[in-house]
């Protein structure tokens, strides 16, 4: 199979590449990005992108699955504006794009309490993508919705506290939904449903992602 990857320099793309890497049932891999990704392997074919032009990248988005993980937080964005067009746009655009080509299978990360009803800008903002991804029409939809996550190496000081207070929650049986998930955990079940040969669209909420 040939898998797209856009997000693939975040903290799940990035363990989603080395798995698909290592996964003999991929025999490429596309990313997009917006610099270049020191990773050697015969099996990666970049491909560093403008984003906010996809008439120039869209193209390219041939394959048999894409793999859509990009995000940023409204600090590093700057505004609710700038994170809508990373979190929403440019993820919305790249579906588009993989549909109108082709593409027959979409495995998008969400968020959880994902709703375009929300009074949460974020999860607001993630329902709304997770809405019209599926009016797309993809064969085979895959949507993730992931409780926090647990990063390798992450130096983020609210992040860590965020993950140490819900693992004290949970101890006591509170909020057992938002358990903290390690990055690569949720990659390995992109991959697997990637790999199910299931059609139509399948939301997985929370823990059950674990057990796909």
């Amino acid at each position: 199979m040939k898998a797209l990857v856009i997000g693939a320099t975040g903290a799940v793309g990035t363990d989603l590449v080395q798995q698909l890497l290592a996964d003999s049932s991929f025999e490429r891999v596309d990313v997009f990005v917006r610099r270049e990704v020191p990773i050697p392997s015969s099996k990666l074919v970049p491909h560093v992108v403008d984003f906010d032009h996809p008439e120039d990248w869209a193209k390219l988005l041939t394959g048999d699955v894409l793999f859509s993980c990009l995000g940023t937080t409204i600090k590093a964005a700057g505004s609710q504006n700038a994170q809508w067009k990373v979190d929403y746009t440019y993820q919305y655009n790249a579906a588009k794009a993989g549909k109108d080509n082709g593409v027959n299978t979409l495995v998008l990360i969400s968020s959880v309490g994902a709703s375009s009803k929300s009074k949460v800008f974020y999860t607001r903002m993630k329902g709304q993508l997770d809405e019209d991804v599926q009016k797309l029409g993809f064969p085979g939809l895959f949507i993730l919705r992931p409780p926090s996550l647990i990063r390798k190496g992450s130096d983020r000081f609210g992040e860590k506290a965020g993950v140490t207070v819900l693992k004290v929650l949970n101890a006591i049986g509170l909020m057992r939904s938002w358990t903290p998930m390690p990055t690569e955990e949720v990659a390995s079940a992109m991959i697997r449903l990637s790999k199910s040969g299931k059609t139509g669209v399948h939301i997985i909420e929370s823990q059950s992602i674990l057990t796909v």
